[in-house]
């Protein structure tokens, strides 16, 4: 089964940004037409991820969306997400993947054509591939790719690709125009009127023409 992303905007959940609370942060999304969500969280002791995961998970499933966990593959499995994201550091893909199984989402981010070569022949399902450009959310993200990078990775792998780092509006077409399948913004779209902004990005993206499917075989 080749994952193609739900949707061309794929949120991620930031608690230091967040005005109204992760929640409701991901329902307006939600609302807003995004169907895959990660989670990611670095301040709650372990067993309040549990339970904000498990929240999430039934709140994209009212909306038919996927949840995937940033870093922890142990929260995953104990709520039953639909995947994980992986950085460099985390845990190697290969091991993730056997955990996991197959039937479930391996996403990974990569800087580059190397790093997003190792990743496709260690099973990853898609790429977050960046900082694209220079991103404040991330301070330790390195230097920013640029478009030429993106192109590189596009050239180089089969699999889907979501754009990362220093995304708004007016620079997500042109990072879908570079080979991105979808994109993702945290700084531009947290805080107030979350879902408002988001549908800023999606009437950038989605006239590419191509309808986002989800799975397919």
């Amino acid at each position: 089964m080749r994952f193609e992303f739900p949707s061309r905007f794929y949120f991620i959940t930031y608690r230091p940004g967040s005005r109204n609370g992760i929640l409701q942060d991901v329902r307006e999304a939600l609302e807003a037409g995004v169907r895959i969500v990660q989670y990611r969280e670095k301040e709650l002791p372990l067993r309040r991820q549990l339970e904000e995961a498990a929240e999430l998970l039934e709140l994209c499933g009212n909306f038919g969306a996927a949840l995937v966990v940033d870093d922890r593959v142990d929260i995953a499995l104990a709520v039953g997400a639909d995947g994980v994201h992986l950085g460099p550091d985390d845990m190697p893909t290969e091991i993730a993947r056997m955990l996991l199984g197959a039937g479930k989402l391996v996403g990974v981010s990569v800087r580059g054509v190397e790093e997003a070569l190792k990743a496709q022949e260690a099973g990853a399902d898609y790429l977050g591939v960046g900082p694209i450009f220079p991103t404040s959310t991330k301070p330790d993200a390195g230097p920013p790719i640029g478009l030429q990078g993106l192109r590189a990775v596009r050239r180089a792998v089969h699999l889907p690709i979501v754009a990362i780092g220093g995304i708004t509006p007016e620079r997500a077409r042109a990072a879908m125009e570079a080979g991105a399948d979808a994109v993702c913004a945290i700084s531009a779209v947290v805080g107030e009127r979350v879902g408002e902004k988001i549908r800023a990005f999606l009437h950038q993206v989605e006239v590419r023409g191509d309808d986002p499917v989800g799975i397919r075989p």
